[in-house]
């Protein structure tokens, strides 16, 4: 399968809008797309990612904006002439077709020939590992052999890009681990051209090459997946990536990047990523796993808080416990600790986020 026959060398999106009414689902987004990159949306339920996403397939029109392919508009062609492959979260397979002929069918719609078809079909098959399932029909498979068609559909018309919309969200666990691992060998070994719409910062973060995070249709942070998890550019985006401990403080003083925040019961050091000023209102960021429990109270970076709640999670426990001001803590930790223990809590200066 000759993929690479296609690709294009970018795909631009430039200060696209879509507006349902009075309500704007997309607020001027940009992003350039490399041929062969992975690129994820990446919000929770009503961000606009979808929405992002069938702008670029030819499903909703633009209300603004542009979308460009080496410099070629494609925003105002139909969707069967853009030639994306796209794969639903529903799998969308035709249920009276066998395997083979789903896989085949956008093939026979563009009048391939009966010997090319063919090539084209055993190879996706092959590719997905459905070859001894290939005459079987669709309620004969499992959720995850039937998202493998789809995929198979999508990759055997060579298409110069691929659409994903959340197409692991209806598989259990263990099925979108490894259908993840398999989505990812594909575009690898196919030079695929990918945009994968997720609300799983897990599933974004294994996957892509770069994520655009998104709320209310406006792009918070575009970045490598170390770059947004590392070093988020605002609170939502931090929250979004993990940092599940928001404590409401102060900025007491300000040192460079650095600042001291103070709350009901909490004192910390941390990066300052907004130059906030001291006397400023700011939330203080840490993820879970970032706390340490320490014997003493004593030192630096360290608050007190009642344990909850405790979840065996196997090598360690997931912790809810409380500060003194009522604000709730999660933590995750080798220790283990029970309901009512009084624990003191330590985190490096690095691990704390200052937002506004």
């Amino acid at each position: 399968m000759n993929s690479q026959a296609e690709r294009f060398a970018e795909l631009h999106i430039d200060k696209v809008q879509r507006a349902f009414g009075d309500t704007v689902a997309l607020r001027g987004m940009d992003l350039t797309i490399k041929g062969g990159e992975f690129v994820a949306l990446l919000g929770p339920s009503g961000c606009g990612k979808s929405t992002a996403l069938n702008c670029l397939a030819g499903l909703l029109p633009l209300t603004g904006g542009r979308i460009t392919m080496d410099g070629k508009r494609i925003d105002t062609l139909p969707p069967e002439r853009r030639g994306f492959g796209m794969v639903f979260q529903n799998y969308a397979l035709f249920p009276h077709m066998s395997v083979r002929r789903n896989i085949g069918f956008g093939l026979s719609m563009r009048k391939v020939g009966k010997a090319e078809l063919n090539r084209r079909v055993d190879e996706a098959i092959r590719l997905v590992q459905l070859t001894e399932h290939e005459h079987k029909f669709p309620a004969q498979l499992s959720g995850g052999q039937q998202q493998r068609v789809a995929i198979a559909r999508a990759i055997v018309l060579e298409p110069p890009l691929v659409l994903m919309d959340e197409p692991l969200s209806n598989l259990d666990a263990a099925l979108r681990l490894e259908m993840r691992t398999e989505i990812r060998r594909l575009h690898q070994s196919l030079g695929l051209t990918t945009v994968y719409v997720t609300h799983d910062q897990e599933e974004a973060l294994a996957l892509a090459d770069r994520l655009v995070v998104l709320r209310s249709g406006e792009v918070q942070q575009i970045g490598s997946p170390e770059d947004v998890y590392a070093h988020p550019v605002n609170a939502y985006v931090a929250g979004f990536m993990g940092y599940r401990n928001m404590l409401r403080v102060t900025v007491e003083s300000v040192n460079g990047e650095h600042a001291v925040v103070t709350g009901d019961g909490v004192r910390l050091a941390g990066v300052n990523r907004e130059s906030l000023p001291a006397g400023a209102a700011a939330v203080a960021a840490v993820r879970p796993e970032d706390f340490t429990v320490v014997s003493s109270p004593d030192e630096d970076n360290t608050v007190s808080a009642a344990v909850e709640i405790v979840e065996y999670h196997g090598r360690e426990q997931a912790v809810e416990a409380r500060l003194s001001s009522g604000e709730q803590l999660h933590v995750r930790t080798n220790n283990r600790l029970a309901p009512g223990d009084k624990v003191f809590l330590k985190v490096p200066l690095e691990r704390v986020l200052v937002f506004s």
